[in-house]
């Protein structure tokens, strides 16, 4: 395997979420919180990476610690989810509830398909690292 790029990642006082590297050289990003400082932090962050992606990548989003996701952080993540760059990212994303994957998808389905990262929203965990681990040409 290539070896992984840097995460470029710091942890700062606020900010409710924590990056690691995973094994496949893509991230998993898990979330305690979507407060305005976490949300702005994450948004760069994740800007910071979209333009450095030189490869395809799987990323996890956890976001079972938050009880209900906002519109505003879904509408910011539709927003950099459109970026070019992100067609060479797998996303997985998995949420507390049923309830909360819904309201992301109804959210979520006014973004701009054709140059967004392969996202699949997800309750269990097991089932995220499944699909993630399929091989990247299979999206669905």
């Amino acid at each position: 395997m290539t070896e992984s790029k840097p995460l470029n990642w710091t942890s700062e006082p606020g900010i409710g979420y924590s990056v690691i590297r995973r094994g496949d050289g893509g991230m998993t990003l898990t979330f305690t919180d979507l407060s305005d400082a976490t949300l702005a932090h994450w948004y760069q962050f994740a800007h910071d990476h979209l333009m450095g992606a030189d490869r395809r990548t799987r990323n996890l989003y956890d976001l079972r610690s938050v009880p209900e996701i906002p519109e505003k952080a879904i509408r910011m993540a539709v927003e950099a989810n459109s970026d070019p760059s992100a067609r060479k990212i797998r996303v997985a994303v998995v949420v507390a509830s049923e309830a909360v994957a819904e309201g992301i998808t109804k959210v979520a389905a006014l973004a701009d398909t054709e140059s967004a990262a392969a996202m699949k929203i997800f309750t269990d965990i097991n089932e995220a690292e499944a699909w993630l681990a399929r091989p990247l040409d299979q999206i669905l």
